[in-house]
């Protein structure tokens, strides 16, 4: 083997796409010692997403103040790479992490996201990618619109900026202060989920309980976000409820499309294509991805599905190094993927798994390496 491009998904949990790069091409080395590795550490939309693309592309990060989940004053962050393009992510300043056991996603916002937008766009850069995952809120991203300068009023004509469960209180949208450097900017919002805004497969059903919302939470925040819809049609013109993805983070990404004129892909596409994958993996004989566990929702894009779509066009083969692997797999082979690999050895339950999971996935891949070379690769 002369070269193997390394290009993991997060282990949730356990370990971060860089540190499984690290132990991959570690053992690889041990029995390839010339081959070239390159190593591309992803993530499709959620925490470590802006890591992932630094780490890929190089860049820098900057930090500002913002408001949190709950409007309290909070640092956060988000990278520049190619010095004018921004890379968010929700969990800097939305994060699940952040409310700790105060989840109440009724009323946390989405505003310390606009805020970070406003500040990219107002500091020169011309595309910004937001990604939208592992998000404590479900407001339908009007808390980073009103960051952002739009205006929401009441039926009495108050202003007022809506949570998740005050959606069905907006009558009135003023976009005419909305943030112009942002109204130029090409925006991308990343997402591994397809799911609509409302519904039995929307935000609030599918999302909202991981988020502390209990059934009668979730009927109220799925009604809410039908309210939501409606106004959105109504005062601008954008019909977001059936949208594929637009039931991501809450709503995010039927807001970002509406707020903001934002395209909606799926992460992965986003991460490969702005790291020129196609070229990395020029003349690669053989490309090893991988992710915490590998299921029936994996099939809707995540990073494994993702990675082989694109290297099958290239003809190249492709190895899923994965966690766990779950029933109803059988549709991965057919997307590019050759094999598929379980570290969990002595399949044990994931708290204790999880303790063991570096040693486990460098034996495994130690033991690939040992039959690929075997096979005369």
């Amino acid at each position: 083997m002369k070269k193997a491009v390394l290009i993991p998904d997060s282990f949730k949990g356990t370990m971060s796409s860089s540190e499984i790069c690290g132990i991959m091409e570690t053992r690889i080395k041990v029995h390839y010692p010339q081959a070239e590795v390159v190593s591309i550490p992803v993530a499709d939309g959620g925490e470590g997403s802006v890591d992932a693309f630094l780490n890929a592309m190089g860049g820098h990060k900057v930090f500002t103040w913002v408001k949190g989940p709950y409007m309290e004053d909070i640092k956060a962050f988000y990278g520049i790479v190619d010095s004018d393009i921004a890379v968010i992510e929700m969990a800097a300043c939305a994060g699940l992490p952040l409310v700790g056991d105060n989840k109440h996603p009724e009323q946390t916002t989405t505003y310390g996201i606009g805020q970070l937008m406003v500040h990219a766009a107002t500091h020169g850069c011309t595309k910004i990618i937001v990604g939208l995952g592992g998000s404590c809120t479900n407001d339908l991203g009007v808390g980073a619109a009103a960051a952002a300068g739009m205006k929401f009023y009441d039926k009495d004509g108050k202003l007022f900026i809506p949570v998740g469960r005050t959606l069905s209180k907006i009558n009135k949208i003023d976009t005419s202060g909305f943030c112009p450097q942002l109204r130029s900017a090409e925006i991308v919002s990343m997402c591994d989920i397809d799911n609509p805004l409302y519904g039995k497969t929307g935000a609030a059903y599918v999302f909202a309980p991981q988020k502390g919302a209990d059934e009668k939470m979730v009927k109220l925040l799925d009604s809410q976000l039908q309210s939501g819809s409606r106004v959105i049609l109504k005062e601008l013109h954008t019909d977001v409820s059936q949208i594929p993805g637009s039931g991501a983070a809450g709503g995010m990404g039927g807001g970002m499309v509406a707020f903001f004129g934002a395209s909606l892909q799926m992460g992965i596409e986003t991460v490969l294509s702005m790291v020129d994958f196609d070229r990395l993996a020029e003349n690669s004989d053989l490309i090893f991805t991988g992710e915490g566990k590998l299921d029936s929702q994996s099939l809707r894009g995540k990073v494994v599905i993702g990675v082989a779509r694109r290297a099958r066009k290239l003809d190249i083969p492709v190895i899923a190094v994965v966690g766990d692997i779950g029933d109803d797999i059988q549709g991965v082979y057919d997307t590019g993927v050759s094999a598929v690999f379980s570290i969990n050895r002595v399949a044990l339950d994931f708290q204790w798994a999880k303790e063991r999971s570096k040693d486990d996935l460098s034996l495994t891949m130690d033991n690939l390496m040992r039959f690929i070379k075997r096979l005369g690769y």
